[in-house]
């Protein structure tokens, strides 16, 4: 991965706040959901912003720096994750690219963060995947600039991507299929994080 290439973590919900917390704040191991994610985009040491909420910028300060936090207002918030992740390249507009990184998504590797923003190299749009499904993170070329920039929407970014020729990133890596904002992915989370003890 270029060391140019920014991370995106989206910590963000339409609701705008209450739900997205009380995700992202449940314990997972030694930390918390957003914790560990955070964490892991940290350990890439590649150019990081988190796109947050309000309830949620304090908790993202205590692993990144403010100026790398974007705190959407909740008319932004209500127009989706296309708008947040707008807001993300914005906050990164000199990025050869991002990887986009959902907060709820605590067991991506930063070996697979890494993988993933490497595939812009040869292509417009990257995915993780695991065992031929499709996970998280997505990444996007600096090409795509001003396409990201009109996002709106929570489905604006998958339809962006299906646009383009994606480059699908096999990785040995089951974090990818995992996001912890249901009851049923937490204790997938859970269930990952004893099996690796």
């Amino acid at each position: 991965m270029s060391a140019r290439t920014a991370i995106v973590v989206l910590a963000t919900d339409r609701a705008g706040g209450a739900a997205c917390s009380a995700i992202l704040e449940q314990p997972l191991r030694r930390s918390t959901v957003f914790g560990t994610t955070l964490r892991h985009a940290l350990a890439t040491e590649s150019p990081l912003v988190v796109v947050t909420t309000a309830s949620l910028a304090g908790r993202a300060s205590r692993w990144v720096a403010t100026r790398d936090i974007v705190v959407l207002e909740p008319a932004e918030l209500a127009r989706g994750r296309g708008r947040a992740l707008a807001a993300g390249v914005a906050a990164r507009a000199d990025a050869d690219g991002w990887v986009v990184l959902p907060a709820e998504c605590p067991l991506v590797r930063p070996a697979t963060l890494r993988a993933v923003g490497g595939a812009l190299a040869n292509h417009a749009v990257a995915y993780a995947q695991h065992d031929g499904q499709r996970g998280e993170p997505t990444a996007y070329a600096a090409e795509l600039f001003s396409e990201l920039m009109r996002l709106d929407g929570d489905a604006a970014p998958r339809r962006l991507a299906a646009r383009y020729p994606a480059a699908a990133v096999e990785v040995d890596d089951p974090g990818v299929l995992i996001d912890a904002s249901s009851d049923e992915g937490m204790t997938r989370a859970r269930a990952a994080l004893a099996d690796a003890a």
